[in-house]
């Protein structure tokens, strides 16, 4: 009982101290980490670096492979792509093994000391982010020394000694138990550092280790396969993908390579089962990659073939709902972070165009763009509150405060995009007004709201490149839109007035008239807040 007790105990620490020197590492590369992703392209090579990366500065293959299936689900990412990431994150995903392979016990209560030390005495964020990987750091070498004291003990047990050798000589049941304890333990760098620590005390043979270390990457597909679920095709394509990689790659080693990854690993670290064990690890991934990365289309078409798209569930890419984000991008908050964005200026083509079409029917008095206006409006209702959810949640994780800040800037840019559409909403109703009371505009009054409509329709599409692009030099341009507008609608305001009181206009027309020039300013006031929150990040 004491046993499992500690051993527990040690490895929660283990993957505490693993999450905490995560984050540490995933904070301090920031912004870098979305650079890294944006680096991806239908090269499969170079998904496979860009996977690699990530998965290193995560240290969780586990991360990459759900934030993959949410980068599928959302469409941003095409299966041919995902593939190449997916291998890279088998790769990076050594990098735990290999670090705690090495007896680096006696180092860990100075990095977590000196961690500890300078998260509590600074201020700076970046010194935080370095304090968070040493402590991480510390926790997971300490759980790793707590486990091997666990098991310690069992060295004299004549039973578990008996159960090894059972497994060693039946490879499927050693496949299954790694399997297992992945899949319960949702972490192949938990399950190998428990194996690593049965190594260090002499239990386990490399031969026993194998095949268990083979179940160990089966097992860490679970996560990414419960993460598919209830998303689009696409996206359990690629968890089975993921699958499918690991179960060829053990199917190969099993029936081809197992003798020459043993004789390779027991060179290079004769006496050393640790070592071996983490080697075989790492050459398992990365010749398991260099193997089947000539086959990486055929593994996509397999997956497409064992997850057809049956007629009636076709997917198609409906308007009001969210493209660019998903919770599973949590795993990477910088990165769920810039998809926002992408997704807040989406929705920002959608305000545009609910006003494009209140426009329209307002100069042609065509019913199918006044409804195709309030269309889009809802649409816009729709992603406003989707977004305002996924910016609350994202608050929640684990970013850097210039993250933070930006994301407290994207939720009163949302808020601006929606009293835009709002507005548009607005338009179509007085164009509705207009058509149902057959009300009609003079010519001037025409001239006068195609000019602010023109110069509102540049504001817009300014303040949705602002979005996008960051470029700071379309804050005057649109500071000085907003300012001639004003000026225009006052202008415009009393030269109707006085064409009322001249009886060129009706008092009907004169109603919609104003209010249309009260909507026109409130959305040239939106557009400057918009321009305004962007220019704060200067």
């Amino acid at each position: 009982m004491q046993t499992a007790i500690t051993l527990l105990g040690g490895l929660g620490m283990f993957l505490y101290g693993m999450t905490v020197m995560g984050e540490g590492l995933q904070k301090a590369a920031g912004s870098k980490l979305k650079k890294i992703i944006e680096m991806l392209t239908s090269n499969v090579v170079m998904g496979v670096l860009v996977g690699t990366v990530v998965t290193g500065i995560i240290q969780s293959s586990s991360a990459t492979t759900v934030m993959v299936v949410g980068f599928v689900n959302a469409g941003i990412m095409t299966l041919s792509q995902a593939i190449g990431v997916i291998m890279g994150a088998n790769i990076g995903t050594t990098v735990t093994a290999q670090l705690v392979s090495f007896s680096l016990e006696d180092i860990a209560p100075i990095a977590l000391g000196i961690g500890i030390i300078f998260y509590m005495f600074t201020s700076k964020e970046k010194t935080k982010q370095v304090a968070e990987i040493l402590i991480g750091f510390g926790l997971l070498f300490t759980g790793m020394e707590f486990m091997k004291e666990a098991v310690a003990p069992l060295s004299e047990l004549q039973s578990f000694r008996d159960a090894l050798l059972f497994l060693s000589k039946n490879p499927i049941l050693g496949i299954l138990a790694g399997f297992a304890i992945t899949g319960i333990v949702q972490s192949s760098s938990a399950s190998m550092g428990m194996l690593i620590a049965l190594a260090s005390q002499g239990l386990v043979p490399i031969t026993a280790a194998l095949p268990i270390l083979y179940g160990d990457n089966i097992g860490t597909c679970v996560t990414s396969l419960i993460s598919s679920l209830g998303a689009s095709r696409n996206a359990k394509r690629a968890a089975v993908m993921h699958l499918s990689f690991n179960v060829i790659g053990t199917l190969l080693f099993m029936l081809v390579l197992n003798k020459p990854i043993v004789a390779v690993v027991q060179h290079l670290d004769p006496a050393n089962t640790a070592r071996q064990i983490a080697n075989a690890h790492t050459l398992f991934n990365l010749i398991n990659v260099i193997i089947l990365l000539p086959f990486s289309k055929y593994i996509v078409k397999l997956a497409e073939r064992l997850v057809p798209v049956k007629e009636e569930e076709i997917e198609l890419a409906t308007a009001n709902t969210t493209k660019y984000i998903d919770e599973r991008m949590f795993e990477t908050p910088s990165i769920a972070l810039g998809n926002t964005v992408q997704e807040v200026a989406r929705m920002g083509e959608k305000a545009k165009k609910a006003y494009t079409y209140a426009m329209e029917g307002l100069r042609t008095r065509d019913s199918k763009a006044i409804d195709k206006a309030f269309t889009y409006e809802t649409t816009v209702n729709t992603l406003h509150k989707s977004i305002l959810n996924y910016l609350l949640k994202l608050s929640n994780t684990n970013i850097n405060s210039d993250e933070r800040i930006k994301a407290d800037l994207l939720f009163h840019v949302v808020n601006d995009l929606e009293r835009i559409s709002d507005h548009a909403e607005n338009i179509a109703e007085i164009d509705k007004l207009a058509v149902d009371g057959d009300t009609k505009f003079s010519d001037v009054a025409k001239s006068e709201i195609d000019e602010i409509a023109a110069l509102l329709l540049k504001n817009i599409d300014s303040s949705i490149e602002y979005i996008n692009t960051k470029n700071h030099d379309l804050y005057d341009e649109i500071e000085k839109t907003e300012e001639e507008v004003n000026m225009l609608v006052k202008q415009y305001r009393n030269e109707h007035l006085k064409r009322l009181g001249d009886g060129v206009c009706t008092v009907d027309s004169g109603i919609l008239f104003l209010d249309l020039l009260t909507n026109f300013e409130r959305i040239s006031d939106h557009c400057s807040n918009i321009a305004e929150k962007f220019n704060s990040l200067k």
